[in-house]
């Protein structure tokens, strides 16, 4: 399996783990859209050494992927090119902050570590939730909730477009991969020297693919905006999971609990 078609096949991982049927699956997808943004915000409103305080915020998605049935593996497979760039973000911080602000034992830890090591959960957890939102939710029901909070319908237009046609492309890649290996063979890779033709022939295949996906859509009537369909499944419980898990969030970043409870039991 060749790398265009490894990333066919996980495409069609992602919508099969939209598919799935759980209680996280069944929330409104504006509700787990709200939830997933107020989450960020609030994550990321949090100071770069308050490690304890952002360690709280992990526990919406640990139990949210316990609930989804979806594993956390899975999340770090699809995202394993995002982490590095996430820890190369703060990976000087231990060097320019040399300043002590914590001892254990007779270790002494600068701020730099502490701050470095928030980065990257902060990193970590807004990664995780941004996942869990697009692997629990479909892309129609997805689009159908940008549409309520009132986004231009151009650019929802847009990004359903491309996240579909994505998969086209690739397929494409794909077929157009095995045909030059296949008059190739043993080669590894794409020569320099067909470079050229290789991208022009795919610029004019996709061309051609795209014109035949739109006119299908004209045909199934589309006028320029996608019809409305419903995000999901409205009901009782979705508000009522939207106003808890802010409420929770709320509580985690005014109360720091892991100090709290340390004050009580460490005199």
């Amino acid at each position: 399996m060749n790398r265009a078609e490894q990333a066919l096949y996980e495409l069609k991982q992602m919508d099969e783990l939209s598919a799935m049927d759980s209680p996280v699956h069944r929330f409104s997808a504006l509700s787990k859209l709200l939830v997933t943004v107020f989450y960020i915000l609030i994550v990321m409103s949090f100071g770069k050494y308050d490690l304890t305080g952002v360690f709280m915020m992990a526990l919406y998605p640990y139990l949210m992927y316990q609930l989804s049935g979806i594993s956390f593996a899975t999340c770090l497979h699809k995202t394993k090119y995002v982490i590095p760039l996430i820890a190369f973000v703060g990976i000087f911080n231990p060097f320019l902050d040399r300043e002590i602000i914590l001892k254990l034992g007779t270790v002494s830890v600068n701020g730099g570590t502490i701050s470095f090591l928030t980065i990257l959960l902060k990193g970590m957890l807004c990664l995780s939730a941004s996942f869990l939102l697009v692997a629990s939710t479909k892309i129609d029901d997805l689009c159908a909730a940008l549409r309520k909070l009132h986004i231009p319908s151009l650019l929802v237009t847009v990004f359903m477009l491309t996240y579909r046609y994505i998969s086209v492309l690739t397929e494409e890649v794909a077929v157009m991969s095995d045909a030059y290996h296949l008059r190739a063979p043993g080669q590894k890779g794409i020569a320099f020297q067909a470079w050229g033709s290789f991208l022009g022939q795919l610029l004019l295949r996709s061309m051609d693919r795209a014109k035949e996906l739109y006119d299908a859509m004209l045909l199934r009537g589309y006028h320029g905006e996608f019809p409305e369909t419903h995000s999901g499944h409205s009901s009782g419980g979705s508000l009522v999971f939207a106003v808890f898990s802010i409420a929770c969030f709320i509580l985690f970043r005014l109360v720091n609990i892991p100090a709290l409870f340390g004050s009580l039991f460490v005199r």
